[in-house]
This record gives C-alpha cells, structure tokens and sequence, in this order.
C-alpha cells in the first residue's frame, strides 16, 4: 500500500475573516474546530502514514496546549509555519519521512470534506503522480479594473482549484527547490512550473474554504449536506435499526 502524509496549512493571519478573537482554523464549527474537521478524515485513514499540522510561530504553543487531548489522539506532528502560505509548506514538507510515496497538502479552512473525495484523489494520484480537486466555472466572469469591467473571460476552461492537492513526494520536493522567491498561492503552480503535468479531478462545491464570515455560515448550513459513510448493515439479526458505519 502506497503511504501518504497530509500537511495541513494552518499558518496564515486570517486578515479577512474580522474576529479579534480566534482565527479562522481554530473557529468553533458546531463543536468542534474549523482545522479538526479537515484532519479527522485524514488520520484516521489506513494510507495516511504522517499527518503534520502547520500553524504560525505566534499560535504553536496556544495550539499545543489548547488542543493537547486532540493532538495525543490523533498523533498529528505540529510544527511552525512562515510568512507566506508556500513557506508553510515548504517547512512541512521538510519534516516528511523518507519512506512517504505521496504528499497531501489541505487548507485547514477546508473543514467540509467526505471519504470518497479523498479516497477519489488519492487512486488518481497513484496513477497520475500529481492532482488537484477542482470545480468548473458556470458564472459569466468580468475581468474588471478601478471599478469598471474591462472584458468578459471566457468560462469554458476555467476551473476553481481546491486542495487537498496530492503529488508524489519527490515532485513536490523538486517543484520547491525550484520555487526561488516565486510567489504561489498552491503547490500545483509550482508542479506546472517545472513542465509537469497535473491532473484534475472534478471536486465538490461544498468543499468550501472559510475565509469570511460569510464563508464561515455557509460551512455552517452545508456541514449536514455532506455525503454520509455508507452503511454495512446491521450488527445482529434483531438490530434492523442498528446499522453499523464504515
């Protein structure tokens, strides 16, 4: 079996999300925090060898030491992250184990996930070596310039990248060493940069990232929507309304 890590970038300033008080990864989601629910899907998995989680120097001993019961649970490695997203995951990736096939990079603000989503991007990079979830584009898109519209973008190649975003270790590993001072807002730019091919499959608009408050009640309203584990029937023969999850 392949062996995945998962980093988990959770180390940006959460400028545009307005709460004084708490950051955009470590909100309260109906009980339980925004970065808990885009991990416990990820730790739990046979595949999934090494889960970092990378927060900001600032955060790092707040985070240790408000979710220590979590973090001894979920054996997650929690490291400090830089000034810039691609920092981030650049510190991670140096702490992943030699013996990872491939790296899993998520946004701690994408809380809405479901099994098949992951388990469908991680077969398409064990055959494709570098995918990314992403949605297509269906609104009319305006290109617009000190407030007015300077042309209409045509739509039909168009697509909203998501994460995770999963790459065989060694090409991410080239892909950043490659990376200079160049700017990247996610790890498949760099990929492209290098010439290599990343493969898309088609995401799940649910497969939100909180970045406002806005986005943070939509997470709200759509958390029940997400795809349920399928049932595997009952546990005895007289508990008919008893099934059991996978």
């Amino acid at each position: 079996m392949a062996k995945f890590a998962v980093i988990l970038a959770a180390a940006g300033r959460s400028t545009r999300f307005q709460d004084s008080k708490r950051k955009k990864p470590f909100a309260d989601l109906k009980g339980r925090a925004v970065w808990l629910r885009a991990a416990e899907l990820f730790v739990g998995r046979e595949d999934v060898a090494q889960t970092l989680i990378a927060v900001s120097p600032d955060d790092l001993e707040w985070f240790k030491e408000k979710y220590r019961p979590n973090l001894a649970f979920m054996d997650l490695e929690v490291i400090a992250g830089g000034s810039e997203r691609a920092d981030t995951v650049e510190k991670a990736l140096a702490r992943v184990r030699s013996d990872i096939e491939f790296v899993a990079v998520h946004d701690a603000a994408r809380p809405l996930l479901a099994k098949e989503w992951i388990d469908a991007l991680f077969e398409a990079a064990r055959q494709h070596e570098a995918v990314i979830p992403a949605i297509r584009v269906f609104s009319t898109v305006k290109r617009v310039v000190a407030g007015k519209i300077r042309e209409t973008v045509p739509r039909e190649e168009l697509w909203l990248a998501q994460t995770p975003q999963v790459f065989r270790r060694q090409l991410l590993l080239d892909a950043y060493a490659r990376r200079g001072d160049a700017p990247a807002t996610d790890e498949a730019s760099l990929v492209e940069a290098l010439g290599e091919p990343v493969h898309v499959v088609e995401g799940s608009p649910m497969n939100i990232k909180i970045t406002t408050q806005d986005d943070f009640r939509m997470a709200q309203a759509l958390l029940d929507a997400l795809p349920k584990p399928k049932l595997i029937g009952p546990l005895h023969p007289f508990a008919d309304e008893d099934p059991r999850w996978i």
